[in-house]
């Protein structure tokens, strides 16, 4: 039988890994919960498509500066897919289509939608063959998720709109990316994964924005104070610094079981739009948000085979 490996203070280290796991997967659940509320902010005056490339540009430009300083090595070939879908996925997919669909929806709205992210990333996870959740693992996860959409669906009067579907579109992308990037952080590393990404689609955002209208950029002086707060938070928060804490934590802990931390993502960005944007922060969010608590905490009591 293969001994377990002990740390100083006498824990099991895969128990330390998972802990820590959870602890900084918590830290980017916070980084990124404000996203949809600087997201909202910036697009007030800011056209979608350009906050997309220009954060994924001002986000490369600083991977490249880390890449350098650490002198990182290029990744391997075999880094190069989950590199892509990374890229495609939460640094211009989420992005974009979370822009647009700000444009039309309080970011408490869009905020609440995200709370199938964590079963979204799972299933993924789970498709590609890397995890395979337990029984229990997937109904708790349900139980979570169904609280949160009968949160949406209530806030939006039992309907769905055309923000939702562009949301879903998002929430799809963006857990291909996360699956994608924590099992890949496991090997290449949190830091490195998300810095390659951003390096990955640089050229790509730099064209698009280079055939973007002259008037666009003419219109960019009139941009008052409070866009461009938003504008760099998602680029320096969102897009660079919150991935380091998250793919960090998906590679210790597990996609799947690190991944249901971020059910809580949905009511601290609910706390940031009240704060940052006025929005109503009402009784019942609180109560869903201690229902939605408990089901993490009761997930993380089930088993996750790695």
């Amino acid at each position: 039988m293969r001994p377990t490996t002990l740390t100083p203070a006498g824990v099991p280290a895969a128990a330390s890994d998972e802990a820590r796991g959870m602890l900084l997967g918590l830290i980017g659940v916070a980084v990124f919960s404000l996203t949809l509320p600087f997201t909202r902010m910036a697009v007030r005056e800011l056209d979608p498509l350009f906050l997309t490339l220009g954060r994924a540009l001002g986000a490369a430009v600083l991977a490249a500066g880390w890449l350098r300083m650490r002198r990182a090595a290029l990744p391997g070939r075999a880094a190069l897919r989950p590199l892509a879908i990374v890229a495609l996925g939460c640094v211009l997919g989420f992005p974009l289509l979370s822009s647009i669909a700000m444009r039309s929806v309080p970011a408490s709205h869009g905020a609440v939608l995200g709370g199938v992210l964590p079963l979204a990333t799972a299933l993924y996870a789970a498709l590609r063959g890397y995890e395979r959740p337990s029984t229990g693992f997937w109904l708790v996860a349900l139980v979570g998720t169904s609280l949160v959409l009968a949160f949406a669906l209530g806030q939006g009067g039992g309907t769905l709109q055309k923000a939702d579907l562009l949301m879903f579109g998002a929430i799809v992308a963006a857990a291909a990316g996360y699956a994608e990037g924590g099992r890949l952080a496991r090997t290449l590393g949190g830091q490195e994964t998300i810095c390659w990404a951003l390096v990955l689609s640089a050229v790509p955002a730099a064209l698009l924005l280079a055939a973007f209208e002259s008037d666009q950029f003419g219109r960019l002086g009139a941009v008052g104070p409070a866009s461009w707060l938003g504008f760099a938070y998602v680029t320096t928060c969102s897009m660079f610094i919150g991935f380091f804490f998250w793919y960090r934590g998906l590679a210790l802990g597990g996609v799947a079981r690190v991944g249901q931390v971020q059910l809580l993502q949905p009511f601290l960005s609910l706390a940031g739009a009240a704060i940052l944007l006025g929005e109503a922060l009402t009784a019942a969010n609180v109560g869903f948000a201690l229902a939605v608590i408990a089901t993490v905490a009761l997930g993380r009591r089930m088993q996750v085979r790695r």
